[in-house]
């Protein structure tokens, strides 16, 4: 190899490192549980890193059967809350292994498509 040349089994292993980081990362996302609120904790949505909603708490002085709409109202913005929640965490845990896609790779001045 001549010098200033990638090492192409370094660039490998550090692909093959940066594969199951991310993999770690959606498991650890998979089973990660978040929460929102709406109506200052009256309505309590959680969902899994990935978005899926997996539990909703109603507290019962919100019940009013002559005001579904506002009950409906307070269901979305927990469930929005939620998923916000999911979204930061899902940028906390996956944004160092993204940022590593655009720049992790010292290629000697070459480049891959799609690093």
């Amino acid at each position: 190899m001549q010098p200033g040349q990638p090492n192409m089994q370094q660039i490998l292993q550090q692909a093959q490192q940066m594969q199951q980081q991310l993999v770690n990362a959606q498991q650890e996302l998979a089973a990660a549980e978040v929460t929102g609120t709406a109506g200052g904790g009256l309505v309590t949505a959680t969902v899994t890193g990935a978005g899926e909603l997996t539990a909703l708490s109603i507290d019962p002085k919100v019940v009013d059967p002559d005001d579904v709409e506002t009950l409906s109202d307070l269901i979305v913005a927990a469930v929005r809350d939620a998923n916000t929640n999911a979204q930061e965490l899902a940028a906390q845990k996956m944004g160092p292994l993204a940022g590593g896609l655009g720049g992790g790779f010292d290629l000697g001045g070459l480049s891959l498509p799609g690093f």
